[in-house]
């Protein structure tokens, strides 16, 4: 696998680089590709199952659908209970995930947070369990080769950025390249909650600075702003997804003057439902 590109963009007058991980692959790519480095680069026989767990918009999700594809393993997910509208559409996340040959499983909302406890007792010896949003230690190796990509690429910039659902893509970043600037957004949750699950992995750094965006953000309704952003960014010539950039670029342009390297999450095949939402509310 090659070295993913940087692009050069302008945004709202100011320039920004940002790390094309996005590029790597139409399904497995962006901060996905990163965390899930170590299992892509484990021989088929060495395993026969991933099992995970989350919601069914999930980037993770679908990237391991489309890893276990590759390899040969079978991938068993589990949700909450969700709607036999989300069941029965032909685009995003869950239908491509589907595609794959996901075995999706439900599990009853009274008894979700246990089962998802006791995952880990007696899991097969060639199975392995990949926590929520790819949260796992397992993920170190594959920030620090991406870690080694921006040093090579010797930019005048000394700040990066990426956005956070469980943290775990910015910790280890940080972590890896301590001689940078690491900014962050918590799109789940609040601060307090995204370090809480930093914490789980690592200590966090000091060079990992956490932005608080200026409204509470609720993941995955739809904000006019937040299309906004999409748009002036696809505009600039990059596409960026609709779940966490938004948040992340809005703050960026609110509380940062420096130039930043921003790396890309990836997570755009989940657009199209996304944008769907947004055409049926009427913000398109």
């Amino acid at each position: 696998m090659n070295n993913s590109p940087i692009s050069k963009i302008n945004l709202d007058g100011r320039d920004f680089y940002v790390k094309r991980d996005d590029l790597i692959d139409p399904f497995l790519a962006g901060n996905k590709y990163r965390k899930l480095y170590t299992l892509l680069q484990t021989p088929p026989n060495n395993l026969n199952k991933i099992i995970s767990y989350g919601g069914t918009q999930s980037n993770a999700m679908l990237a391991m659908a489309s890893m276990c594809k590759t390899k040969g393993w079978e991938f068993i997910y589990y949700t909450k209970p969700i709607s036999k509208t989300q069941k029965e559409l032909q685009s995003g996340n869950y239908y491509h995930a589907k595609r794959f040959g996901m075995w999706h499983v439900e599990i009853e909302y009274e008894l979700y947070k246990d089962f998802i406890a006791s995952l880990r007792v007696n899991i097969e010896d060639k199975a392995f369990l990949v926590d929520q949003g790819g949260a796992d230690t397992s993920a170190k190796e594959g920030l620090e080769v991406l870690a080694s990509e921006i040093r090579a690429e010797n930019l005048d910039v000394k700040s990066l950025a990426t956005p956070s659902g469980t943290g775990t893509t910015a910790l280890y970043l940080a972590l890896a390249m301590p001689e940078y600037k690491v900014y962050t957004t918590s799109a789940i949750g609040d601060v307090e909650y995204l370090k809480e699950q930093m914490s789980a992995l690592e200590t966090i750094p000091d060079n990992l600075v956490i932005l608080e965006p200026s409204k509470k953000y609720h993941f995955a309704k739809l904000y006019p702003e937040f299309l906004e952003i999409y748009k002036k960014l696809l505009k600039a010539g990059v596409e960026f997804d609709l779940l966490y950039a938004p948040g992340m670029w809005k703050t960026l342009l609110e509380q940062t003057d420096e130039e930043i390297l921003y790396i890309h999450s990836g997570g755009v095949s989940g657009n199209e439902s996304m944008l769907s939402r947004y055409m049926q509310k009427g913000f398109v």
